[in-house]
């Protein structure tokens, strides 16, 4: 059997390390490697690969957005390559797909290869429930994106780009906010609520009007008088979380029990 195949990674490294591999298997008939997201949509729309190899993150077109610009009948065997990103790897994980995290072993390519393999021989009932799967991963990944990975803030006349994983907590300040980061403390010009909105809710809650935590800092979560509760975080800082933040509580203390 042969299994037309394409690679596709801006990277020439691990593009070229992924044919160098898919040459070690007589089962593959390399059609073409391309670099960027446009050179590789017009491929496969013209040459109908069985198996595609594809970087996620790529300057202009993306991984997603080659795939969203095919469409479910269009959409050949895929074999998702991204950098290590933890939302990247449970979307695929959580809808079974096929994926290589960078950078990755033989042994792990060849792990990967053969079970794309074998779904493609397994027939037609098997290959029609893989696109459904990729849509939904790919549409699990691009809201991630959504949310803002970096915040500019002003700091003595310049902009400095700051790593939100890196907040610890947020503090409302009137019409602004304070990004509080170990011991600095940055100043954006932007509404609690407003801010609030481009936040991944898995990695940050709302604990109280004036406050919203980074969940990766919450170091544990006490009870105080009159229903309030008491969120510690690992550095050392004290916040009241509301009474009527119920569900958010509820929230934080099934994540405490994930991961002690």
């Amino acid at each position: 059997m042969s299994i037309r195949t394409l690679v596709v990674d801006d990277e020439p490294i691990a593009r070229h390390s992924v044919v160098r591999l898919l040459r070690e298997d007589a089962d593959i008939d390399i059609l073409g490697e391309y670099g960027d997201g446009a050179s590789a949509l017009e491929a496969i729309r013209r040459c109908a690969p069985d198996l595609v190899f594809l970087d996620i993150q790529m300057p202009e077109m993306t991984g997603i957005d080659v795939i969203a610009s095919l469409g479910e009948e269009r959409l050949p065997a895929t074999v998702f390559i991204t950098a290590f990103e933890q939302y990247a790897v449970r979307a695929f994980e959580a809808n079974a797909v096929d994926y290589l995290v960078k950078p990755f072993s033989r042994e792990r390519f060849i792990t990967t290869l053969r079970r794309a393999k074998h779904r493609l021989l397994a027939g037609a009932g098997v290959a029609d429930a893989v696109p459904a799967q990729v849509l939904q991963a790919l549409a699990e990944l691009r809201r991630e994106q959504s949310y803002a990975r970096r915040i500019p803030v002003s700091v003595d006349g310049s902009v400095t780009l700051l790593d939100v994983a890196n907040i610890d907590w947020i503090e409302a300040n009137r019409n602004s906010v304070l990004l509080h980061i170990g011991k600095q403390v940055y100043e954006l010009r932007e509404t609690m609520v407003a801010l609030e909105g481009r936040l991944n809710p898995r990695h940050f809650a709302r604990v109280h009007r004036s406050a919203i935590v980074n969940i990766d800092r919450i170091k544990a979560i006490h009870p105080w008088f009159k229903g309030y509760h008491m969120v510690v975080l690992t550095t050392g800082e004290q916040l009241r979380m509301s009474r009527y933040q119920h569900e958010t509580f509820m929230g934080l203390a099934r994540f405490q029990t994930r991961d002690p």
